[in-house]
């Protein structure tokens, strides 16, 4: 998962330092912290379908069209907003950092529980741990 948000980071940043145009903010321009959730949103959906990509269940998951709905955004104002963020460089490797801070959280949880979902269960199987 991290694989693949810095194969997508490093050829943006790369662009991004060889192009010296400032680029102008766009007056609709998506919030930080919003922009945060969505692009830790997009990461999450993107793994889930890259997982099992030909799994019944992910057929018809679209994950820019859900986000789309969920944030009440369009793909202009996504696309816009991305690329200023990105001009900022510092500014969206930060915003990467959370995404990725967010996304190691979520599986240490989910770590944590599984080990206890699993006990619990096999203690109702009858089987002494």
């Amino acid at each position: 998962m991290m694989k693949k948000i810095i194969l997508v980071l490093v050829p943006m940043l790369l662009l991004v330092g060889c192009n010296h145009n400032a680029v102008e903010k766009p007056s609709n321009l998506i919030d930080q912290e919003t922009m945060v959730n969505i692009l830790y949103d997009l990461s999450i959906l993107e793994a889930i379908k890259a997982q099992n990509p030909y799994a019944p269940q992910n057929q018809n998951i679209q994950p820019k069209e859900y986000i789309f709905k969920k944030y009440k955004i369009d793909s202009v104002q996504f696309a816009l907003s991305n690329r200023y963020y990105i001009s900022q460089i510092e500014q969206y490797r930060k915003m990467y950092d959370e995404v990725a801070q967010r996304i190691e959280t979520e599986k240490k949880q989910a770590e944590f529980k599984a080990p206890s979902a699993n006990k619990a269960n096999n203690q109702e199987a009858g089987q002494v741990q």
